[in-house]
């Protein structure tokens, strides 16, 4: 009797264990793709998604999208630039002050400049911002960066549709 009871629950064991295939919904998976590649993407060490163009705001601790919530500084005698490397943006902080963060070109980490009272230029070291005609940038007495003072990018003569 106890091999027959020990074969029964043996079957009943495979039997019960059989591998059943489940059909998963294809946007479940579409969906779950998704959320696996963004939670894999590249990522800063603040958890900014740096291949969708966000970069971590010293000034409003949070991650921005600096080619569309900043103000962009071409070089000097060179405004028409679509290099965007090349380009120097502003963040201001977003509660207002006398704060500005400045993202240099091929600068890994953001600068913020200050100023003692509105109407002066905000300084870091031998740099200054000064709002003049948007704003322009300046290392010691000569030019840097200027910009028009428009957040995002500016529309250059490439831009227009061709006849």
């Amino acid at each position: 009797m106890d091999k027959r009871f020990l074969f029964l629950f043996f079957l009943i064991s495979l039997v019960s264990c059989k591998n059943f295939e489940e059909k998963i919904e294809p946007e479940l998976v579409k969906k779950q793709t998704i959320v696996d590649t963004v939670d894999n993407a590249d990522k800063d060490a603040n958890g900014c998604l740096t291949a969708a163009g966000y970069v971590w705001s010293q000034l409003n601790k949070e991650c921005i999208k600096i080619y569309v919530s900043s103000i962009i500084l071409y070089p000097y005698g060179n405004q028409d630039n679509e290099n965007e490397t090349r380009n120097t943006y502003i963040v201001f902080d977003k509660n207002g002050g006398n704060a500005v963060e400045v993202f240099f070109p091929n600068s890994e980490k953001s600068v913020i400049f200050t100023r003692v009272e509105e109407g002066q230029p905000w300084k870091f070291e031998e740099w200054q911002l000064v709002p003049w005609k948007g704003f322009i940038l300046k290392q010691g007495d000569e030019v840097k960066f200027a910009g028009d003072g428009e957040f995002g990018p500016k529309v250059t003569g490439s831009d227009k549709m061709e006849n």
